[in-house]
C-alpha cells in the first residue's frame, strides 16, 4: 500500500485513511497500540483479525518440543508411586 498523509489536529488526533482502516479492520472504538522506535511511530491495531494473525504466527512455535502436559502427568504419577497410591 502506498504512503498516505494526514495532519495531526490541535488536540493531537490523527485520522487514519479509510482505505487503510478498511484493509486492517479498524472500526470506531478499536484500540491501537503505539510504539516509538527512534524517529518513527509504529501503530498496531488491536482488532480480532490482528489477534488472529498473531495466534496464527505463534501456532506451532513449540512443535516438536516436550509436551508440558505429558511432563506434568509423569510428575504426578511419580509422586503417586512414591506415596503409595
Amino acid at each position: 500500500m502506498e504512503n498516505a498523509f494526514a495532519k495531526v489536529s490541535s488536540k493531537g488526533q490523527l485520522v487514519i485513511p479509510a482505505q487503510m482502516r478498511e484493509a486492517l479492520g479498524i472500526e470506531a472504538g478499536t484500540r491501537v497500540a503505539i510504539r516509538q522506535e527512534g524517529e518513527e511511530l509504529i501503530l498496531h491495531p488491536q482488532t480480532r483479525a490482528a489477534t488472529q494473525r498473531l495466534i496464527d504466527r505463534l501456532r506451532g512455535l513449540t512443535a516438536g518440543g516436550p509436551s508440558m502436559s505429558d511432563e506434568l502427568i509423569a510428575e504426578r504419577r511419580a509422586e503417586d508411586a512414591k506415596s503409595g497410591w
